[in-house]
């Protein structure tokens, strides 16, 4: 069975909620995909200052989430930041055409950035099962830490909706391809482009394969990229190649 994929990268409005819905949704209708993967912090473009733009699970940014999902009959995939009892997460959500919500939020904190001063890090790892598919939820950040991303046979796509800073492009390109290379797992990553009041963003988003060949990518132009996934192709590859039963144990203590 294969599954359409699509990464809508693009510029944002500064914390200007409204207009960027309605750019994403433009992206979104030209897809023509089974699961859409934003940038992180879509609407609002990144900040670490969470008061001016968080939202609750009931707001706006989800609410359009579910609604768009439902419109275009796909998965719509990216971070916002929630607000909940007193407390701020950067939270990936995953919004399926059924209505159905799943979310997770961001483990590792920008803490270089101030990030962690404000935010929550999150304490679960989750996985959605859609369309024959089973997909971690990860952001940005997470994809320094092989440890919070590595595959125990639970997953077979790992998502990382990112405002990933030009600067630091070349470790966004190699680890993409190290995340998908060590965990036979398809591996996506949604960054954005343009600028906001203080970092340039390259956007370098990418479909990395299973074996870690590059499947789509984009440069620092707006754009969609498409491509293919094949949960059969990926499952006879891992039994014919099944390093992950070598892993190492271990165990994750919550911070």
């Amino acid at each position: 069975m294969k599954h359409r994929i699509a990464v809508c990268q693009f510029d944002m409005e500064w914390c200007n909620v409204p207009s960027n819905l309605v750019r994403a949704e433009e992206f979104i209708a030209r897809a023509d995909a089974d699961t859409v993967i934003l940038p992180e912090m879509f609407a609002t473009g990144f900040t670490t200052d969470p008061t001016s733009v968080a939202q609750p699970m009931s707001g706006e940014i989800v609410g359009w989430m579910q609604a768009t999902a439902a419109k275009y009959g796909c998965a719509v995939v990216g971070t916002a930041i929630i607000c909940e009892q007193g407390k701020f997460y950067n939270r990936a959500l995953f919004a399926k055409p059924s209505g159905e919500l799943s979310y997770a939020d961001k483990r590792h904190l920008f803490s270089i950035g101030g990030e962690a001063e404000h935010l929550t890090a999150g304490a679960e790892r989750v996985v959605v099962e859609w369309s024959g598919l089973r997909w971690l939820l990860l952001t940005c950040y997470d994809l320094r830490f092989p440890v919070w991303s590595r595959c125990r046979g639970d997953y077979d796509v790992a998502l990382y909706p990112a405002s990933w800073p030009a600067s630091r492009r070349e470790a966004w390109q190699t680890l993409l391809r190290a995340r998908a290379i060590e965990n036979e797992a398809y591996v996506i990553g949604a960054n954005r482009t343009g600028s906001d009041p203080t970092t340039r963003y390259s956007g370098d988003s990418a479909i990395i394969g299973f074996r870690g060949e590059m499947l789509a990518e984009i440069g620092a132009q707006e754009g969609v990229i498409t491509a293919e996934l094949d949960a059969e192709e990926l499952a006879q590859f891992r039994e014919k190649f099944p390093t992950l039963r070598d892993a190492d144990h271990f165990r994750i203590e919550n911070p």
